[in-house]
């Protein structure tokens, strides 16, 4: 549940036409080619989303979706 909306969020803040292939293992930055504004923006979209605060020395940690879901999981 929390994977699918991240997945939703990000694959919406990033104007992809498709979230699929998107998998826990997807970075991001690399395979995603998201930049530093992006990455705000998704995080500022599912503090929203889910109602708790990520900070960014936290945001910094996240290698991949992955990282982002497991963080949320532990926080909500």
């Amino acid at each position: 549940m929390v994977f699918e909306k991240v997945v939703e969020i990000i694959a919406d803040q990033l104007g992809l036409d498709s979230a699929e292939g998107i998998k826990p293992s997807t970075s991001l930055m690399k395979e995603l080619e998201a930049d530093s504004l992006d990455a705000v923006e998704i995080m500022m979209a599912l503090e929203d989303e889910f109602g708790i605060e990520i900070p960014d020395e936290e945001a910094e940690k996240f290698k991949n979706i992955g990282n982002i879901v497991a963080y949320i999981e532990e926080n909500i």
